[in-house]
This record gives structure tokens, C-alpha cells and sequence, in this order.
């Protein structure tokens, strides 16, 4: 996992041919806006969210947010050790995302 400033995320993402975006936020918060083509799996769903991750494709690299940058933080850790090798944490998360953004 490595913690990515907003820049350095959305870059690295761009460039990415093989990236997968995760919002790990709950429902309300998606009501606020989502970055284009994220899979949304609630990290707050406990043992389901566990159950979710392990069915995501482990050769791809995971480019995961929450609210603030804590939750996200988390679930890339879980990730790591479920077996995932590129996890990229966005600091800040949603709420100091400056670029695209999509209402479900």
C-alpha cells in the first residue's frame, strides 16, 4: 500500500492500464458524488466487505477512497493481506478530490 497525494493518485491512475477504482464509503455517502467507474464496497459491512474484496480481481491495481483518506487507509491494509500487491490509498479521500465526478 503507499499513501498518494491527490495529484500523484489521479496521475498514476491515468496512466494505469490495469487500474481498478474502490470507494470504500457507506451509501449516504455516495449520494454526495463518486469518481467515475468506482465498484462500491462499504467497508463498513464487517465480514461482507471482507467476502466483497476476496471476489475483486487480485492482479489488478486498486486505487481506493473513503471520506478523508482513514477508511480507505484501512481497507488497503485488508487488502494487502488478502493478497492484493498494488494498493494506492487517495490522502484526503473524496473530500478533497478534485477531479471527476459522477451522481449514482
Amino acid at each position: 500500500m503507499a499513501d498518494l497525494s491527490q495529484n500523484e493518485w489521479a496521475s498514476k491512475l491515468n496512466a494505469d492500464k490495469n487500474a481498478a477504482i474502490l470507494d470504500v464509503r457507506t451509501l449516504s455517502e455516495i449520494e454526495e458524488g463518486i469518481i467515475p467507474n468506482a465498484i462500491h464496497i462499504d467497508i463498513y459491512k464487517g465480514q461482507g466487505f471482507v467476502d466483497e474484496i476476496k471476489q475483486l480481481n487480485k492482479s489488478k491495481t486498486y486505487y481506493v477512497y473513503c471520506k478523508a483518506g482513514g477508511r480507505s487507509s484501512q481497507a488497503c491494509a485488508v487488502m494487502n493481506q488478502l493478497g492484493f500487491e498494488k494498493t494506492y490509498n487517495l490522502l484526503g479521500g473524496f473530500s478533497e478530490w478534485q477531479g471527476e465526478v459522477s451522481y449514482p
